[in-house]
């Protein structure tokens, strides 16, 4: 409350604060206007049953139970953010791009990103569409009438994707996250009005636990957040003149879980495709591609084997982000031009091998903390049956997770004032 207070007496801090507050207002309206002629019953009663689909729907600030606009949220353009990094560890004139031509390279990467964004767009929607035309949630439409609708949607998408680069600009938490932050905290009315209509006495046991797993989630989340291995830096004493240089001890921070949210939501995207591409031939005319279409579809809706697949793609994603972060060849040839060494290591390759030791062994604890987050609300709706909640671990690591990282980016916004 100290922080806040302290942000709304500073002029410039607070104009930010009212701008970000704006946009993300103004991201919640565009889930407010539908699509035409839309089955509202059956629409419903399709994200029940299905929860990969419901689960993006929470994501989207709830523009994907209504089909408005911006239905496709920032879907497409967190997967072609995705695309980029991993086409980085095939084309090493990308990676160059990407790691090594500083602040203009990474405005190159990032345009290549948006330009990708669009195409991503009409597919993703073709495909959502046509699985809910099947549905009969959406009526047949004819080419011109599909061709408008699909872009639309893609414009809604476009329009959330520059208004989470115009908060990005504020310096106050990244766009993209308080964006989907925005849309989590947007369904939560739903999710506990929900939860009182469908209460009855003999789950007050079960309810209480929800409660318990809750507050447990959110110690967890930022004790794994703000944990650091502080790796011990020594440096040589150097003489310049009548000077003195170095001679210090610090330590170099290496935390446990780098990557942030990053691995769930770009796991979520990766799961959302191969649902919504065999949704759409489950009903082809070829007997053998509808028959891999009906199970893989049957796979995912299974909760023994989705949650396996969801928590390995966030491990492996936790490790992906990580490498692409974190580079122990960099740092390590950056301590030894500093003069500096790790005691024990001798500087240069040495250094490097053991800062890759440490980072698997360290990483290898936040993305089990990671995946174990991500299919606990598949744990507790198996164990308990009850599903009357929508806002599940994911969701609490994305709300706290992100809440962290405004918080320090407020903090350090504030520093500057003492100075």
């Amino acid at each position: 409350m100290d922080t806040i207070l302290r942000i709304f007496q500073k002029p410039e801090l607070r104009k930010k604060v009212l701008f970000i507050l704006a946009l993300l207002a103004v991201s919640q309206l565009m889930h407010s206007i539908p699509i035409p002629a839309i089955d509202a019953t059956r629409l419903r009663d399709f994200l029940s049953q299905n929860q990969i689909f419901s689960l993006v729907s929470t994501f989207t600030g709830g523009s994907l139970a209504s089909l408005s606009i911006g239905m496709l949220g920032l879907g497409p353009y967190i997967t072609a953010t995705i695309i980029m990094q991993l086409l980085t560890m095939i084309f090493p004139s990308l990676e160059q791009i990407y790691k090594h031509e500083g602040e203009a390279g990474r405005a190159r990467f990032n345009q290549y990103s948006r330009l990708l964004t669009v195409p991503l767009s009409y597919i993703q929607g073709y495909a959502l569409m046509a699985l809910l035309i099947r549905q009969s949630i959406l009526p047949q439409l004819s080419l011109v009438e599909t061709f408008g609708t699909l872009t639309i949607v893609t414009c809604g998408s476009l329009f959330l994707m520059w208004l989470g680069e115009l908060i990005s600009e504020k310096k106050l938490g990244n766009g993209v996250s308080l964006l989907i932050l925005a849309g989590i905290m947007a369904s939560v009315p739903q999710s506990l009005q929900q939860a009182a209509f469908s209460y009855t006495p003999d789950q007050l046991f079960t309810y209480i636990a929800f409660a318990v797993v809750a507050l447990l989630v959110v110690v967890g989340v930022i004790w794994i957040s703000e944990a650091q291995r502080n790796i011990p830096v020594h440096y040589a004493r150097r003489v310049r003149g009548a000077r003195q240089y170095g001679g210090v001890s610090t330590y170099l921070p290496m935390r446990v879980n780098n990557a942030g949210v990053i691995p769930i939501i770009f796991a979520l995207s990766i799961l959302l495709f191969p649902g919504m591409i065999a949704n759409l031939f489950a009903t082809s005319s070829i007997v053998i591609v509808a028959k891999i279409a009906t199970f893989v579809t049957a796979f995912l809706q299974s909760n023994l084997w989705y949650s396996a697949l969801y928590f390995i793609l966030v491990v492996i994603f936790t490790y992906f982000y990580t490498a692409i972060t974190f580079d122990p060849n960099s740092i390590a040839e950056n301590v030894q031009k500093s003069g500096g060494y790790i005691p024990g290591i001798r500087p240069g390759a040495q250094t490097a091998a053991f800062l890759t030791h440490l980072i698997n062994r360290v990483t290898l604890v936040g993305a089990l903390f990671l995946g174990l987050i991500a299919i606990l609300p598949n744990i507790v709706r198996g164990a308990t049956g009850v599903s009357a909640f929508t806002i599940g671990g994911t969701s609490v690591l994305i709300v706290v997770s992100v809440a962290l990282e405004v918080m320090k980016q407020a903090q350090a916004q504030l520093s500057l004032y003492e100075y």
